[in-house]
């Protein structure tokens, strides 16, 4: 059996934007992945203090936006999951999903790199995939050595992308709706008219 190699980009995706979109074609272009699933969070332990719009809102902007590409795909293994979303459980349901026939590249920014070791289990999450790490406007790369000093073992199993750069955020598309500002460009139109039609945002 062939093994297919999957890019998985999680988030909250309140709402998804082009930077999510571009994010992801310029990882699975440069790494000649087979497909992306794009992951939304169903209660993402590290923004426990925010409320988070439903997960059938996010599910259904998620699929307006991806609907043009057949390399991108949703999983709602973590909406589907009771309690907080970590990572670690995440890709263990995936591979379960998938048994033997697929490989992981989890994408995540640079900042989210450098407090890996934070997050639950990480030896286990770089035991079940390769990081693949992207810059961010602001966010200095990393360094493979003092990342070593926190979680021995990660410099093998981690690709820095310095490129591309996109300074584009869902706090900031939620301020504009919420402000009555355009957010034309920022996200994909379909999701632009779900947010309209839906009233998102507004509060």
């Amino acid at each position: 059996m062939a093994v297919v190699n999957i890019g998985v980009l999680g988030g909250t995706f309140d709402p998804i934007h082009q930077g999510h979109l571009i994010i992801a074609e310029e990882v699975r272009e440069q790494l000649k992945l087979d497909k992306v699933l794009f992951v939304p969070s169903g209660h993402p332990w590290l923004k426990q203090e925010r409320i988070i719009t439903s997960a059938q809102h996010r599910v259904s902007m998620l699929r307006l936006a991806l609907a043009s590409n057949p390399s991108f795909q949703i999983s709602t293994v973590d909406v589907e999951r009771e309690g907080p979303s970590y990572t670690v459980d995440t890709l263990v349901d995936l591979k379960r999903q998938f048994e033997d026939s697929a490989w992981f590249f989890f994408i995540l920014g640079w900042d989210a790199l450098r407090d890996l070791h934070l997050w639950k289990e990480p030896s286990r999450i770089i035991q079940q995939c390769r990081l693949v790490a992207v810059g961010r406007p602001g966010s200095a790369k990393p360094r493979l050595s003092a990342l070593e000093t926190t979680l021995p073992g990660i410099s093998k199993n981690v690709l820095l992308l310095p490129k591309p750069l996109i300074g584009i955020s869902s706090s900031e598309i939620r301020q504009r709706v919420s402000k009555g500002l355009s957010i034309k460009y920022l996200v994909p139109e379909t999701v632009e008219t779900y947010i309209r039609e839906k009233g998102l945002y507004l509060t």
